[in-house]
């Protein structure tokens, strides 16, 4: 596991916390059933997570995140939902310490994009599926994001953030290569698609808007930055404005781009 760029300050968790299953996981949905056993790579705040156990009960779903710190946040939502059959554990996706075939379907949702070998991750992923289960993954594409009306604050937020993941050892850029990191694992049957997070609503543009201004100045990234000497705090709260800017746009406009995979264990 590299550096989580992001980190896990509350600027971050809300917008993690805003992912639903049909928001970010729609193209799995359909290949979940009742009674089929689960692993969860990364659940983070747990709100995919919870879904994903409903669809799948009473089969059990195990979440899994890489630090006990990080997977008290997944426990926090499972008990506030009092969801039943999720397990917690703690691991590295690149090694995990589960038997071969313990699932029928193993997911992983923004989770490749940060990690030192993806390609392994899958390779482990589908070590640990079934024969004939699915392996699912999703992950943004920084370089594909769009949005409109053009702010040059918002161009330099996103080259250093992209700078910042690949200092950390993350590609941020999966996800136009979620297919060639599947085929790269050994995956013979994908199939590979996309879908976008669109914010262009009032509402929805001061949601993502004001979040990012102020994740920019405070989370994880806005330290790791300044620390490396690429940006310093002056720079930040231009970025940060810079959002403000945009959410104020009547015709304010953003997608963020998705290269999402179903591969055959």
């Amino acid at each position: 596991m590299t550096t989580y760029t992001h980190g896990h300050h509350e600027t971050v968790l809300v917008s993690h916390r805003w992912r639903t299953a049909a928001n970010s996981a729609a193209y799995l949905l359909p290949h979940l059933r009742p009674g089929q056993a689960l692993l969860d790579v990364g659940c983070g705040p747990g709100t995919i997570t919870a879904e994903l156990a409903d669809a799948v009960a009473p089969g059990r779903l195990t979440a899994l995140e890489l630090t006990d710190d990080a997977l008290d946040l997944s426990r926090a939502e499972i008990a506030a939902r009092g969801t039943a059959n999720v397990e917690f554990r703690t691991g590295d996706v690149h090694a995990l310490d589960v038997p071969d075939g313990s699932f029928d379907v193993v997911h992983a949702h923004q989770v490749l994009q940060h990690l030192a070998d993806p390609v392994a991750a899958l390779r482990e992923m589908r070590r640990v599926c079934r024969p004939g289960g699915v392996v699912a993954a999703r992950d943004g594409d920084y370089a594909a994001f769009t949005w409109y009306p053009l702010i040059p604050a918002l161009d330099e937020w996103l080259a250093l953030y992209r700078t910042v993941a690949r200092h950390n050892g993350g590609e941020p850029d999966a996800g136009r290569r979620m297919h060639a990191w599947a085929r790269a694992a050994g995956f013979t049957e994908v199939t590979a698609t996309a879908s976008v997070w669109c914010y262009a609503a009032p509402e929805e543009r001061a949601w993502w808007g004001g979040m990012w201004a102020d994740r920019v100045v405070q989370s994880a990234l806005a330290r790791k930055a300044v620390s490396l000497g690429l940006a310093t705090t002056d720079d930040l709260r231009r970025m940060a404005g810079g959002w403000r800017e945009w959410a104020a746009a009547d015709d304010g406009w953003f997608i963020v781009p998705h290269g999402e995979i179903i591969c055959r264990a």
